[in-house]
């Protein structure tokens, strides 16, 4: 089904809440489950890939697990409802969606800035939320704590969802719902940068240490040190604001980028040499070819002047 048939045959309220619940449960919902399933069934193998070890493996408890996994389900649901209620919202109190529902799909380059606008306020965003309001001395950071910090360990996909529902739009909703609605893109740009943002939180909270990139590998570490630190470092998603504001423990972003950085000339420097060394050969080769055919020119001009004579 393309987007234009979507479009004309669906409302853009169901359109909203069948894609950003699709989303989420294909890119954290899911993922999460397996990976917990995987750390329950062989948890010597997982201990071996989480950061802090055994010490990093969900708990045992399966009613702990249970609980949370109800508490995940309620709060997806609860996301849902609130995406819903913004579309209805805006429909009936401004006559208009929320977000772009047309059937042409945004261009190339517009969609480009718009998910850079988007994930820089949501970084913002994110950052001063979750340092300011749920790490604070509040009723909202009481909640915070006792729901998504209840272990001084690294933690599993799981645990990104099992928040307070306050908390949890505040934390998870708001940085990406804010800057989306202030802009108001198209729709597919506004999925996108959902599915983004999404995966990329999913990453960054399973605990392991095998997440691929080096950028995306040390957001993984940065959230594993704050959940074991019980929160009093690392809040951002990148870990700039951090960097800047002094609240960033183990390495930093900068750090990462270089190390990244490192990573690229040394592959770029390796496929100089091999294609200097692949000249180098075809050179010889070159010179072989063109001495064989020198040397045969001039024996046959020798044998014709032997004839003359």
């Amino acid at each position: 089904m393309t987007w234009t048939t979507l479009v004309l045959s669906h409302t853009s309220l169901r359109i909203r809440i069948l894609g950003t619940l699709a989303i989420r449960t294909v890119l954290y919902l899911i993922p999460s489950l397996v990976t917990l399933l995987l750390d329950a069934s062989v948890p010597s193998v997982s201990e071996s890939i989480k950061l802090g070890g055994r010490g990093s493996l969900p708990p045992r408890n399966s009613r702990v697990i249970v609980r949370q996994i109800a508490l995940v389900v309620l709060n997806l649901a609860i996301v849902t409802g609130v995406e819903g209620a913004s579309s209805l919202g805006f429909k009936y109190v401004l006559n208009e969606d929320d977000f772009k529902t047309a059937s042409t799909l945004p261009l190339p380059w517009q969609l480009a800035k718009h998910i850079l606008l988007l994930l820089t306020a949501r970084e913002v965003l994110t950052y001063y939320i979750h340092r300011n309001v749920l790490h604070s001395k509040g009723t909202i950071a009481r909640y915070h704590q006792r729901f998504s910090h209840t272990r001084s360990a690294a933690p599993y996909s799981l645990v990104l969802f099992a928040d307070h529902p306050i908390p949890l739009l505040l934390h998870h909703f708001i940085p990406i719902y804010l800057p989306s609605i202030a802009l108001r893109p198209h729709l597919l740009t506004y999925f996108l940068f959902l599915a983004l943002c999404t995966a990329e939180e999913t990453l960054s909270t399973s605990g392991y240490s095998i997440v691929p990139g080096i950028i995306m590998g040390g957001m993984t570490r940065r959230t594993a040190v704050h959940y074991a630190s019980g929160g009093d470092c690392n809040y951002g998603a990148w870990g700039l604001l951090d960097w800047v504001n002094g609240t960033s423990r183990g390495r930093d972003v900068l750090e990462d980028v270089k190390a990244e950085a490192d990573k690229h000339n040394v592959k770029e420097r390796s496929a100089k040499k091999a294609d200097s060394g692949m000249s180098a050969i075809q050179g010889g080769i070159d010179k072989l070819t063109n001495g064989g055919d020198e040397g045969g020119r001039r024996r046959s001009s020798r044998l014709r002047s032997k004839r003359s004579s």
